[in-house]
């Protein structure tokens, strides 16, 4: 999966694999961004190493690495017990890291061993940010209070580079980023590079109640869900530029830096993002 924006890049780590690509072709591609995202999975860590130091020696652009824990069934293709979904996610972290900052040392871990390997390139950036998502429970129970569960952001605080959460309040949003920056600073980790993005929808329509019917039916369609307007509300910016942008500057209010869009309209997209790129964005 490979999506693009004026300045960012985002590409998934199988993208090779699925597209028949080599990793340099993804490099080759993310040539030129300000800065890309990449979605790891947790079969190959290798791979995800290898298509983070290429695409940083193709270009000046930062590389973040976002490592995705997968449903059930993808588990299961992959031989992996789901149990152990969240140990093989932070031990091929701790992989990624071997293989990013080690020459030909063995590596010793519950699900993933080698010796006598290099990677090459290794990216630029040193260290590599990588961030953790809390998420997960969240896209079915349409918790709005908190950004994820204690123990999820207790998890960010101590082992990740970055955040990135969604459905959630602008005062719960405060809350969890306020828990990870303690919980990283009583571990003894330098957290002022710590940094955060929330993913968010929105729909700009003069009609307030006729933006959160669209978005409904899109996200509905999308998901195959019916999702109640509180659930909606967690995770959506809507109505009149004037209710976007006073709802926006909420969550600017509680910390938050930065929001990744997606626009969930089953109507004209391009219009929509001129109306939120023009008449919301530049006043937040």
């Amino acid at each position: 999966m490979v999506s693009k924006s004026a300045r960012w890049l985002s590409v998934a780590a199988d993208t090779p694999v699925n597209a028949g690509l080599s990793a340099r072709n993804v490099a080759d591609l993310a040539a030129g961004y300000q800065r890309v995202l990449i979605l790891a999975p947790m079969a190959d860590p290798s791979l995800d190493g290898q298509v983070a130091g290429l695409i940083q020696g193709a270009g000046d652009g930062a590389v973040q690495v976002q490592v995705l824990a997968p449903d059930d069934d993808s588990l299961a293709a992959m031989g992996i017990n789901p149990d152990d979904r969240r140990k093989h996610m932070v031990e091929n972290m701790h992989v990624l890291r071997h293989l990013w900052t080690k020459d030909n040392a063995p590596f010793e871990g519950q699900f993933v061993k080698f010796a006598n390997i290099t990677l090459e390139p290794k990216p630029i950036q040193n260290p590599c940010p990588i961030w953790l998502a809390t998420n997960a429970e969240r896209l079915s129970t349409g918790q709005a209070d908190s950004g994820g569960s204690e123990f999820a952001l207790t998890r960010v605080g101590k082992i990740a580079d970055g955040w990135m959460t969604h459905s959630v309040s602008p005062e719960g949003f405060r809350r969890s980023w306020d828990f990870i920056l303690k919980v990283g600073n009583d571990q003894g980790r330098d957290m002022s590079g710590f940094d955060h993005v929330l993913y968010h929808h929105i729909n700009v329509n003069d009609d307030r109640d006729a933006a959160l019917a669209d978005s409904k039916t899109f996200l509905d369609l999308y998901y195959t869900a019916n999702y109640s307007k509180e659930r909606l509300e967690a995770w959506l910016t809507y109505g009149t530029p004037r209710d976007c942008i006073e709802h926006l500057r909420r969550y600017k209010a509680a910390g938050c830096n930065r929001v990744t869009f997606r626009i969930s309209t089953m109507g004209d997209l391009m219009a929509q993002l001129k109306r939120g790129t023009e008449e919301v964005l530049p006043f937040v």
